[in-house]
Parts: structure tokens; sequence; C-alpha cells
């Protein structure tokens, strides 16, 4: 009798994670999101378990310069409920960019990760910022160090 294969699954122990600089000018919104999200939920590794958190560190620039298809810029609203009668507020996509450009990325990218705890703790590695500078310099050069060896 042979030994069965079995597939390696991953402990959290094993896990190593890296910083990855995305730049999101020009890019169309729900590509980009797709993308950050892979790299959250770790399905770019081979060591992908859909039980464990096996991501990296995602860093989003120019998050005010990201591009929708269509007639988005104005059709296409936000919708949020303060949990009373009548409290259901609503904003376009338009104002939204002017109020606040980094959430509109972060609500792209935490609708494509999983609805549970496992998914809150993805989106806590995600960073977004509206122009070019981040704080983030010393990490990600110790990860490109990392990938160079």
């Amino acid at each position: 009798m042979t030994k069965s294969m079995k597939t390696p699954v991953a402990k959290p122990a094993e896990v190593t994670r890296c910083w990855h600089l995305v730049d999101a000018d020009g890019v169309v919104l729900g590509r980009l999101a797709a993308e950050v999200a892979h790299v959250l939920q770790g399905k770019h590794k081979p060591i992908y378990s859909r039980h464990l958190d096996t991501g990296d560190y995602v860093v989003v620039i120019n998050a005010a310069k990201v591009q929708v298809t269509g007639k988005k810029m104005k059709d296409k609203i936000y919708y949020r409920h303060s949990g009373y009668p009548g409290g259901l507020k609503s904003i376009n996509y338009e104002k939204m960019m002017e109020k606040h450009p980094t959430r509109a990325i972060e609500y792209a990218v935490k609708g494509m990760l999983p609805h549970t705890k496992l998914g809150v703790q993805m989106l806590k590695k995600l960073r977004v910022y509206a122009g070019a500078e981040h704080p983030h310099q010393a990490q990600l050069d110790v990860s490109s160090k990392e990938d160079k060896e």
C-alpha cells in the first residue's frame, strides 16, 4: 500500500508577509480592487489556504486619480444607513472623490473580500493614500530586498 498524497496546509507560523506598492493613477477602479483583493487574500502564493490569512500588505497611492468607466462618475451611488427610521444617506462617486478620495478604493476592495472576521483581518492590511506620499517606504524597502534574495 502506498502513502496517499495530501495537499499541504499552511500554518500561521509559516506565513511570511511582504509589502506591495500599487499606483492607482489612471487605473480602472474595479480592476484595481480585484488585483488588490487577490494579494490581500494571499491567492498569489503557493501556500494559499482559504481558512487562513496568508495575504500580504498593500499600499495604494494616487487614489484620487483612479478612473471609472461609462457614466459612473455621476451615476454610481454609495449608500449608508444610520439605523434610525429615515436614516438612509447617499452620496455619488463624484462627491465621494472630492470629500474622501480613498474611500472608493476601500469600499471596492472590501466588497471583494470575504464578509467574515477573516475578511476584516485581511482589510486591515490595506493602506490607501490620495497622493503619492506615504509613510511606508521603510517596509517597502525591506520587502524589495527580500524579493531579490
